[in-house]
């Protein structure tokens, strides 16, 4: 399903389940005005497209004492044979890195790390981070508070 093929209906239902997945075909129905079958048609479409990727729940992170949030800029050694893939596996597999982006500018990377405490943070760079012969540096930037954190995208 390609987005300029978004009717008004399809937009109510993406903008419905981005507020809240565990809504039911008839209640998605109701808000989009239609009936429950082209509903539940339409968002099994927005499955299989890969429109709708996956059905998640959002966790407050600091009650699970996961009390610091890191926006890192990590910049590799670019003559460093197969620092990339090494790095992005790690990235991978890394619990704390929540979020990666390879980025222009200054850095390769930003990654949104999430831990306990500082001491937390101290030792995943140094027993993971820092353990990836291609990385040159990290540029940590400790979140104070979140401004906005949305998880809904905007429908066109």
């Amino acid at each position: 399903m390609e987005n300029d093929r978004f009717d008004r209906a399809t937009r109510l239902i993406l903008e419905a389940l981005q507020a809240d997945g565990r809504q039911s075909t008839q209640q998605l129905a109701e808000k989009a005005g239609l009936s429950a079958t082209p509903v539940w048609r339409r968002v099994k479409e927005l499955e299989e497209s890969g429109v709708i990727r996956r059905h998640v729940a959002l966790v407050d992170r600091e009650k699970l004492g996961l009390n610091i949030c890191v926006l890192a800029n990590v910049s590799l050694v670019r003559h460093s044979e197969g620092a990339v893939e090494q790095f992005e596996r790690l990235v991978q597999v890394s619990r704390e890195i929540i979020e990666c982006q390879a980025i222009t500018g200054e850095a390769d990377y930003v990654i949104k790390v999430v831990v306990a405490d500082m001491k937390a943070y101290d030792q995943f760079l140094q027993q993971q981070i820092f353990k990836v012969p291609g990385v040159a540096s990290v540029r940590s930037n400790v979140v104070l508070r979140e401004v906005k954190y949305e998880t809904a995208l905007p429908v066109p």
